[in-house]
């Protein structure tokens, strides 16, 4: 288990946005849930299925390396949260899904992680 200190330390070695690369080690529920990844880091990496085509068949599969973009990590979490970098593995609608959950997003890039702001419902 990470420290709440290593994590805050490798919370704070990351940008939002940032490109890593990582090796999909597991597709639990393919359709239901997302893919673990690891990327190098004492703490795991996690693609949500939202984020994921809606057609688990063309989710990454385990083994695949490919690149990853910081999304978010929860400071309570200890998961880094990720996107596809690779626009095959990226949901189809995901420029509206940012405008409507994370319209902030492009400003965000480069950002240090903080905790999101999600619009009110």
């Amino acid at each position: 288990m990470v420290t709440e200190e290593e994590w805050d330390r490798i919370r704070g070695s990351l940008r939002l946005g940032q490109i890593v690369e990582g090796t999909v080690v597991a597709v639990p529920r393919p359709g239901a849930i997302g893919v673990f990844v690891d990327i190098g880091l004492s703490v795991g990496g996690f693609v949500d299925v939202v984020l994921l085509p809606d057609r688990s068949e063309l989710w990454p599969t385990v083994g695949t390396v490919t690149g990853f973009e910081i999304w978010w990590a929860h400071r309570n979490g200890r998961q880094i949260r990720l996107k596809p970098a690779d626009p095959r593995y990226l949901c189809a609608d995901f420029d509206d899904f940012v405008a409507r959950f994370r319209p902030g997003w492009p400003s965000e890039i480069g950002s240090p992680i903080s905790e999101p702001t999600l619009p009110s419902p």
